[in-house]
This record gives C-alpha cells, sequence and structure tokens, in this order.
C-alpha cells in the first residue's frame, strides 16, 4: 500500500499568558491558559507580578506570537500601553497583545486605538477568545 505524503504539520500557535503587577489573582489566567492548552495551542504562563519589561523580554525570547494579560488591578492604562511599546522596540509589533480583566469601555477604545487587541471581560467564555485568537492566527500567521 503506497500512502500520500503527508503535509507537516503546521506548528501551534504560540501564547504568553503573564499576570502584571502586583495583582494577585490568578484562577482566571490559569483557566485561560488551560483552555488555550486544550485548544492546542503552546501556552507558556508566567505566573505573579510579572513587570512589563518581564513580559517583553520572555516573549521575544520564547519567538510567541500572541502576548495575553490578565489585570484586575486597574493598571491596564499603564500595563497594556508599556508591554506593547516594549515589544515594538524590541523589533517584534507582529506579536498580537490581548488580555482581559476588569476594563471599563472607554478605556477598551482608547487601548485598542493604541496597538491592543481585543480585551476580554470577566465571565467571558474562554471558546470567544480561542476563537479571536485562531482567527487572528489564520489572517495574520503563515507557517
Amino acid at each position: 500500500m503506497v500512502r500520500a505524503p503527508q503535509q507537516p504539520r503546521a506548528r501551534p500557535i504560540r501564547v504568553l499568558v503573564a499576570k502584571p503587577g502586583l495583582d494577585g489573582h490568578d484562577r482566571g489566567a490559569k483557566v485561560v491558559a488551560a483552555a488555550l492548552r486544550d485548544a492546542g495551542m503552546e501556552v507558556i504562563y508566567t505566573g505573579l507580578h510579572q513587570t512589563p519589561e518581564m513580559i517583553a523580554t520572555a516573549a521575544v525570547q520564547e519567538d510567541v506570537d500572541v502576548v495575553g494579560l490578565s489585570i484586575l488591578s486597574g493598571a491596564h492604562m499603564t500595563l497594556f500601553p508599556r508591554v506593547r511599546a516594549l515589544l515594538d522596540q524590541a523589533g517584534r509589533p507582529d506579536i498580537l497583545l490581548t488580555g482581559g480583566g476588569i476594563i471599563p469601555r472607554e478605556d477598551v477604545e482608547a487601548l485598542e486605538q493604541q496597538g491592543v487587541g481585543q480585551l476580554f471581560g470577566p465571565g467571558t467564555p474562554t471558546g470567544d477568545l480561542i476563537s479571536y485568537i485562531q482567527s487572528w492566527a489564520t489572517a495574520h500567521l503563515q507557517d
């Protein structure tokens, strides 16, 4: 029996999940990380109390496609733009920066205008985030 050659498997989407700042509530970030992993993505979870510099450095070193920040501390207007700027400075403006937390609608709009991707609030089904990342990857990533 002769088998047709198989196409090489596309590499999985690589996602770095991070908890910046002093917020110590990481249950949501862990749930998201597990859901992304279960959806076939390769997930790196950096743990609690990460600085924007630590997050951007890890993202570049790990060659990720997506950085997801979980922010419940109210510092989203500082942390998201700082991580975006550091990724851009490192030559990685191609990395999708997304995330979630308790973020007022007007702040979501302001962050999106600064180059942050879609943001998700508490209670969002993980399937919504998975679909968003997969759609973004289909449009932006090439194997």
